[in-house]
């Protein structure tokens, strides 16, 4: 795993300008749950990759991958979205298995980060976390890249489909 990430990291040095890879190897060694959660992220297709640093000093890790990853797709938003679902339900939710994978579903915020860094879900889009607000009102967020910007929409929790999955976080 950390041959895998330290050679997406040296292939796209612009997602974390100014880091340096023994830092990264460094806190990695030092965590194995952190790498543990990365190889699942990794086996799922999300191609983890650091962001840089949240505000705290904490190294942010996220998918990478250029769309959506394809295990990780047709899904609602929630499990309560699911269970309401009693027509033709998906397999499961996105927060669920962002759960079980050790992740959280991106922010607006890092979502909008990591799409400064390069073009992402051009053909497909992505859950989001949702705020608390909109969900109690049956619905939740998704992005996408389109035309050359980034769209934030709204959606039944309830829905889902064969191009919208989610995008992963964890902090090291």
């Amino acid at each position: 795993m950390i041959e895998t990430l330290k050679s997406r990291f040296s292939e796209n040095m612009n997602r974390h300008p100014g880091l340096s890879w023994a830092l990264v190897e460094t806190r990695l060694k030092e965590n194995a749950p952190a790498l543990e959660t990365l190889k699942r992220m990794e086996e799922s297709g999300g191609e983890p990759d650091t962001i840089g640093f949240d505000e705290n000093g904490r190294l942010i890790f996220c998918d990478c991958a250029k769309e959506s990853p394809i295990s990780r797709r047709s899904l609602c938003y929630d499990e309560e979205a699911l269970r309401k679902r009693t027509k033709n339900p998906p397999q499961g939710s996105a927060v669920r298995a962002a759960q079980e994978m050790g992740v959280a579903l991106m922010t607006e915020e890092l979502y909008r980060r990591l799409q400064s860094l390069g073009e992402f879900d051009l053909k497909t889009s992505s859950w989001i976390a949702t705020p608390k607000e909109i969900r109690d009102q049956g619905g939740a967020l998704f992005c996408e890249r389109r035309y050359g910007a980034v769209f934030t929409f709204h959606n039944g929790a309830d829905s889902y489909y064969s191009v919208r999955g989610w995008r992963g976080y964890f902090y090291v």
